[in-house]
């Protein structure tokens, strides 16, 4: 990836983390400048990973639902061009802007990666739509599902220290 995108997937993944734990630390008064920190930190680096692997998870998937996969072709990854939408589309992550106009953007990003990943596995369009569509509600429900049981360990946590 160049620098442009490595930035503009930092700056998406920073967003997207601000747009969960803001609305939480709104919620709590009492909570410390360092915790925050820590969790946009962490959330920054887990989003940032998920937008980067989006479309080699996609191109991964393609390559496995070819009869042939073809080989010494690079993997798909993100350009300037794509990646400045999913910039956009963290900005409007913010629960006060809409989770539906959030989700719609992720689709056009999306949409925008199926024609790069037909080009390069030799997949059909929809082949390649479902792959790239796969792989984003794959990794969803992957980050979800961590942010649960890290929620969860948060809250067993906080009951012990105040027993």
């Amino acid at each position: 990836m160049s620098p442009v995108v490595v930035v503009l997937v930092v700056l998406g993944g920073l967003s997207e983390a601000a747009g969960r734990i803001l609305p939480l630390v709104a919620r709590r008064s009492g909570v410390s400048r360092s915790l925050v920190f820590g969790l946009l930190l962490t959330g920054t680096v887990v989003e940032s990973a998920v937008i980067a692997l989006w479309p080699l998870t996609a191109w991964t998937l393609a390559q496995l639902t070819l009869s042939a996969p073809v080989s010494g072709v690079a993997a798909l990854t993100w350009t300037p061009g794509q990646a400045a939408p999913m910039l956009l589309g963290a900005v409007i992550a913010f629960p006060l802007l809409g989770p539906l106009l959030h989700l719609l953007l992720l689709m056009g990003v999306g949409a925008g990666l199926v024609g790069p990943l037909a080009a390069t596995t030799g997949a059909g369009w929809w082949v390649a739509a479902g792959c790239v569509a796969l792989a984003g509600v794959g990794l969803a429900a992957v980050v979800e599902a961590v942010r649960r049981v890290v929620a969860r360990i948060g809250v067993a946590g906080a009951r012990e220290l105040t027993v």
